[in-house]
């Protein structure tokens, strides 16, 4: 640096003023300590200020007291944040009559019969008129975690357990509609085991499995009956709900004239971040769970009974409305039905549903309105304990991501832990939106405008959101969700309403499905940078023809093995051919080693001669792995992309044992006796829940290559060298134990084809008695030259 400032010194000669490196990094050091000095300085000024002029907690409590307990001169449906400038206070409807209360109803579209014109079973719900669930009918998309008996979803979870399920919905397709319980009947029992209620339900459930025929005991009427049900395996719930979360789809009043949710949010921000810099905490602050569910005080769109106005299996229409403001709020829901011509096409586009919304001015006075739209939660966490997402940023992935994309371009990704902690950009506007919502491994729930003019702004603020509560240890697969505020639209009375229709895609992540016209989402497969795209994506094709041949993704991983190392097999004989040169020339290393120990240039150049009059490359050997490395590469994230390979078996589904090649193979459980850091699957030791067998194979295998191949140490160093590899194998083992078993299967078949073709390759000759020969070839020439000189 020193020098630096003198070359850059008008009429400076830069050689006079040359500084000593001693003195050069005395500086050095001094300028470090002064930066360091000076950000503490900076620090701890920042620190005293704070707890030498605090804020007051008595003006705090007074201000959120003063908003949470409103002044009884003010209006019910006012927030004491803003003035109205240009309009009075908004009146009370008195002429209007206000909703009924109504009881909850259960509303289900669809069918979870593969066999009906459907592609899901949606099931919906009047509370906050929110979608409930979404199950895919098609039978390759079943959980890969719950594998007992399915009966069907007949109640809420947060039915009281008492003496019976009471029965509230039964959705067409499945077992339960196919063994004739209706709605309104009350569930005792499962062959020998009561039923309390809907938890005790699913208890007596996990006791079961698939194809299991069961007694149900019912009460129908006051008159007891059985019915008999042959359960199936378990749909994928693509939308589900989860624990106390808010429910999906989820609507609120952001804007009333005046009247604004975000300055009440932003005040309460405020006095929470003062609080916390009073409190000495340097994290950011997080929005609370509660914060999320906020509405205009005396409205509760998102957790009363809306009126159910008409419903049948295509459509359900809910309404609210709203006589202090002068509103009617309108959602519908419609199902795509699948033409029969067409059932046979799994790319038919039919896994959405069309959802609008629709707000009416039934008042005398005009208003300015604005909603606010949660969109789908409660994607599925499958395999939270081993999945890995491929992320398009470098702050890595979650289980199920916030993403947006504008006018057809690239989609952006938040992961689950940055919108858990709060750590997202301002909101977007709507520019061209093309679609918004959450992305999981392999299945997707976005929101798709429609409408005609794509540059028509339906939105002011787009932006994700954490539904619920977070768990610190948890936050990769946070229930994440995204937020969409309309832009505020003046609504006369009786004039037109402001209505939009979205369709909400929610299925799998298959490319020939997305890249459909009626969705344009083909960029949500993303198998990462362009150099890896490029090797997976021919490589998962490869796979789904040798799959179409075989009809078993193992078996096609195998003959994909079998095809790379046959074509392979000239180089690999070259390695062993080359390696075993090398072991022949380890006498003669050793002595130029010896020869130019204090001269390593000279060393360097003797070896280099060695090896070229040998006609021998040192780099050969490394071909095969370069060879190998992209079709690694490439099966890895196919395993981790591609939908066709998930709950794909190794031999048949009926067992659990490599039951789905993108996931470890899961021989038996251990979780009864193995501690919790290991169960949970975190961090390097996390081995997870399962003991799984074909990793350790994988490492037997490698070692046993090892040994074969690598030539006996010849010294110390080499001895030193191999040990270590031994201990690097047991690391890879703790690696390699959470790995796709379709990865293991690639792995092991090719480690047992390297074994058996060092076979059929020649052997080499040992060391020290091709070290022996060339001594006694020299014992011999000196023996032959004196007997010549003799004679």
């Amino acid at each position: 640096m020193a020098i630096f400032t003198a070359a850059m010194e008008p009429g400076v000669d830069a050689g006079a003023k040359q500084v000593s490196p001693e003195r050069y990094k005395r500086m050095e050091r001094r300028f470090v300590l002064f930066l360091v000095l000076s950000f503490a300085i900076l620090l701890g000024y920042s620190a005293l200020m704070q707890r030498l002029n605090p804020p007051k907690p008595q003006q705090q409590a007074a201000a959120r007291k003063e908003r949470e307990q409103p002044s009884a001169k003010k209006p019910k449906a006012e927030i004491p944040v803003e003035k109205p400038r240009d309009k009075p206070a908004p009146e009370i409807k008195a002429a209007i009559e206000p909703e009924p209360e109504q009881p909850e109803q259960w509303v289900t579209l669809g069918s979870a019969d593969h066999k009906d014109p459907f592609r899901m079973l949606v099931t919906l719900t009047t509370k906050g008129a929110a979608l409930a669930r979404i199950e895919l009918n098609d039978p390759r998309y079943c959980d890969i975690d719950e594998r007992y008996g399915y009966l069907g979803h007949l109640a809420s979870m947060s039915d009281h357990e008492g003496n019976g399920c009471l029965v509230r919905f039964v959705g067409r397709g499945t077992p339960a509609a196919e063994a004739g319980l209706k709605p309104g009947d009350v569930l005792k029992a499962i062959d020998a085991s009561p039923v309390s209620g809907p938890k005790s339900l699913e208890a007596v459930l996990r006791g079961t499995r698939p194809g299991q025929k069961v007694q149900l005991s019912i009460v129908r009427d006051g008159k007891p009956s059985t019915l008999t049900a042959k359960l199936r395996r378990r749909p994928l719930d693509v939308v589900r709900p989860e624990g106390d979360d808010p429910l999906s789809m989820l609507l609120t009043l952001q804007r009333f004239d005046d009247l604004r949710i975000d300055h009440q949010e932003k005040e309460e921000e405020k006095e929470d971040a003062a609080a916390a810099e009073n409190n000495g905490r340097k994290d950011a602050i997080r929005p609370r769970h509660e914060a999320v569910s906020r509405e205009l005080d005396g409205l509760k769109l998102r957790t009363a009974n809306w009126r159910l106005v008409e419903s049948d299996q295509l459509y359900a229409t809910f309404s609210r409305k709203l006589p202090e403001m002068g509103l009617e709020i309108t959602k519908t829901y419609r199902l795509i039905v699948v033409p029969e011509q067409s059932m046979a096409d799994k790319n038919y586009p039919a896994y959405h549903l069309e959802f609008e919304v629709e707000i009416r001015n039934i008042g005398n006075q005009s208003h300015e309105v604005a909603y606010r739209l949660d969109g789908p939660n409660g994607l599925p966490t499958e395999g939270k304990w081993y999945a890995y997402k491929v992320s398009r940023n470098w702050g890595g992935s979650g289980l199920r991501d916030f993403i947006i994309s504008f006018d057809g371009g690239t989609p952006g990704m938040i992961n689950a832990t940055a919108v858990a902690d709060g750590d997202v950009p301002p909101p977007w506007p709507d520019e061209s939106l093309s679609f918004i919502g959450v992305d999981a491994q392999y299945f997707s729930a976005v929101l798709i405008p429609h409408r005609k003019n794509r540059a028509e702004a339906w939105f002011e603020e787009l932006t994700p959101i954490c539904v619920g509560k977070v768990d610190p240890k948890q936050k990769n697969w946070a229930n994440t969700s995204c937020r969409l505020t309309s832009v505020p639209t003046t609504l006369e009375p009786n004039g037109p309403p402001l209505r939009h229709i979205m369709k909400l895609f929610a299925g799998p992540k298959r490319p020939s499905l997305l890249a459909n016209k009626e969705y344009r989402l083909d960029e949500l497969v993303y198998y990462g940078w362009p150099i890896f795209a490029a090797v997976a994506v021919p490589l998962t094709k490869l796979l789904h023809v040798l799959y179409a041949v075989t009809f078993n993704y193992g078996l096609a991983i195998i003959l994909l093995t079998v095809l790379i190392r046959g074509c392979m097999f000239p180089l690999s004989r070259k390695q062993v051919i080359g390696a075993q040169k090398m072991q022949q020339l380890q006498p003669e290393i050793k002595k130029i080693q010896e020869q130019h120990k204090k001269n390593p240039e000279a060393r360097t150049k003797a070896q280099q001669e060695l090896f070229r009059k040998h006609n021998y490359n040192p780099l050969s050997g490394c071909l095969p792995i370069f060879i190998q490395m992209p079709v690694f590469i490439g099966l890895y994230r196919a395993l981790m992309v591609d939908i066709e390979l998930r709950d794909a078996p190794l031999l048949s589904n009926a067992i659990r044992w490599c039951s789905n090649l993108a996931a470890p193979d899961m021989l038996f459980d251990w979780s009864g006796f193995m501690p919790a850091w290991v169960n949970d699957g975190q961090g390097i030791f996390g081995l997870g829940p399962y003991f799984n067998l074909l990793p350790i194979l994988t490492i037997v295998l490698f070692i046993a290559q090892q040994k074969m191949f690598m030539p006996p140490p010849t010294d110390e160093q080499s001895a030193m060298q191999q040990k270590i590899m031994q201990y690097m194998m047991i690391f890879m083992g703790l690696l390699f134990f959470k790995v796709a078993s379709g990865l293991c299967i690639y792995f092991i078949a090719s480690s047992l084809w390297g074994l058996g073709e060092r076979q059929f390759l020649p052997k080499a000759a040992p060391v020290a008695a091709a070290a022996e020969t060339r001594a006694q070839a020299k014992a011999h020439a000196r023996q032959t030259a004196a007997k010549t000189k003799k004679s």
